[in-house]
């Protein structure tokens, strides 16, 4: 299946995993700019601090551009992450986001197609009983479905509002 090619060459394109209403792809958000993020619902600080600022930038957003942008959060813990806890969880960010997962080989394909990373990693003194480690990038996805940008851990609510302004 061959993909458009955007800055970041074969990486990215379509994809489809469960989300509370049904299967959720990429495709069903063409024309709008997607913000892809990779993480957990028990990640204890980089996913609600990264989740929270996406939720900022998209509100620093004039009205008619929100409606434009999506933001998809993926969790790589559907041991933990049943579809109602992360549907839950994501519209606490921003009430459109949506939240999906599939079985482990569905989410390290994915990974590797956006250029992710996660692993499980066991936390023998913690109550949680293990952690998953992860990449903290938001993946920029513009209207036509192609990677533009990935945005690192630590950007500023308006540096987010920009790089999606810019895709708009």
């Amino acid at each position: 299946m061959s993909r458009p090619k955007g800055e970041y060459g074969n990486l990215g394109g379509d994809f489809t995993l469960q989300g509370i209403d049904g299967p959720v792809s990429l495709s069903n958000f063409k024309g709008k700019v997607v913000v892809l993020y990779f993480g957990y619902t028990s990640c204890p600080d980089v996913c609600p601090t990264s989740l929270a600022t996406l939720g900022q930038a998209i509100r620093l957003l004039p009205k008619d551009e929100q409606n434009d942008v999506q933001g998809i959060f993926v969790s790589v813990d559907p041991e933990r992450d049943n579809l109602q806890k992360l549907a839950d969880y994501s519209r606490f960010f921003y009430p459109t986001m949506i939240g999906i997962t599939g079985q482990d080989n569905q989410l390290q394909a994915l990974a590797r197609q956006y250029g992710a990373f996660y692993r499980r990693v066991e936390l023998k003194d913690s109550a949680m009983g293990y952690a998953m480690d992860h990449t903290s990038s938001l993946y920029l996805i513009n209207k036509d479905g192609v990677l533009s940008k990935a945005i690192h851990h630590g950007s500023t609510p308006d540096q987010i509002k920009n790089s999606i302004q810019a895709l708009l």
